[in-house]
């Protein structure tokens, strides 16, 4: 069976993927599909920074707006419907062009993963954030340590959610699989990975604005609607960078100053995860964006790695 071509186009946040997404995608006659853990929600525009419909300059988008900030959504599903996505678009005469900075998403895709197999269960996952709440996050790490070293090393203590569902794995009888040494690639398809990258500071001070611009655009008015709609700080989606320290502004915890300089900072470590994430894809390319500044160079290098 040949192999379904599926390009990944991947980064930290804020490194600038929409744009040459974009342009990518015209060049080579691709639809693009999001790998954003939160651009899956619907509602949840400006935080996300979910790209528009004058972004999208008439390029099909796909997984964004799946589900609302209430419903669960987990790495099986996103592969689940990904795949079948990926599926259509090649029986179309189209490529398959994945854009995103959720690694496990991305992982979904290029390896046979056991991570998300097992369907959550509510109860188990109510005890859970119980054991959470009462104990706190480190606790909640040294839980998942007895069950397994090697994940714990893998997942960060204040990566809460992915502790969480970790231990409900393990606790279902299931094994978890990411970067583990026995993981295998997905027959299916045949993946090219471009990691795009930029010198750190510059990035940082990339997040910075980002921040200040989602703030200008209504960030917090988004989060007060949200709020509005019935939805709590309790939901998974809540917790996410830029909304999780607006509700703790909106509850009296610190100002809005403080809120927006902890988003930022909140950005910046996540970036700096997901370029430790990214190290790990050895036969991926890489591009400097701040040394490759003409975007028909970049094209050129993406368009000589995949043969297209």
């Amino acid at each position: 069976m040949n192999k379904i071509p599926v390009i990944i186009l991947t980064g930290p946040t804020a490194v600038g993927k929409t744009k040459l997404s974009i342009e990518l995608a015209k060049r080579i006659n691709a639809e693009i599909i999001s790998a954003d853990s939160m651009q899956i929600y619907r509602h949840m525009d400006i935080g996300s920074a979910k790209i528009t419909e004058d972004e999208k300059d008439g390029v099909i988008h796909h997984m964004i707006d799946v589900v609302n900030p209430d419903e669960e959504f987990t790495v099986s599903e996103f592969k689940r419907l990904a795949t079948d996505i990926i599926r259509d678009i090649h029986s179309r005469g189209k490529v398959a062009l994945v854009t995103g900075g959720t690694g496990l998403y991305l992982n979904s895709l290029i390896y046979n993963m056991d991570f998300g197999q097992k369907d959550s269960d509510p109860f188990l996952r109510a005890e859970l954030n119980k054991m959470y709440e009462e104990n706190g996050a480190l606790y909640m790490h040294e839980v998942l340590k007895s069950y397994s070293d090697e994940a714990a090393s893998r997942i960060h203590p204040n990566n809460v959610k992915r502790v969480i569902r970790a231990i409900e794995i393990f606790k279902q009888g299931g094994s978890l699989g990411d970067f583990s040494n026995d993981l295998k690639p997905n027959e299916e398809f045949d993946t090219k990975i471009i990691v795009l990258n930029r010198d750190r500071s510059i990035l940082y001070n990339r997040i910075n604005m980002r921040v200040d611009i989602m703030i200008e655009q209504g960030l917090i008015n988004e989060v007060e609607n949200l709020k509005n709609m019935g939805y709590t700080k309790d939901l998974v989606s809540m917790k996410g960078i830029g909304y999780k320290e607006i509700l703790e502004s909106f509850d009296g915890l610190y100002d809005m100053d403080r809120a927006i300089e902890l988003i930022k900072q909140g950005s910046r470590q996540y970036a700096k995860r997901q370029i430790t994430w990214f190290k790990r894809y050895t036969d991926a390319i890489i591009i400097d964006l701040d040394k490759i500044i003409n975007i028909d160079e970049q094209i050129r290098i993406i368009k000589n790695t995949i043969n297209i």
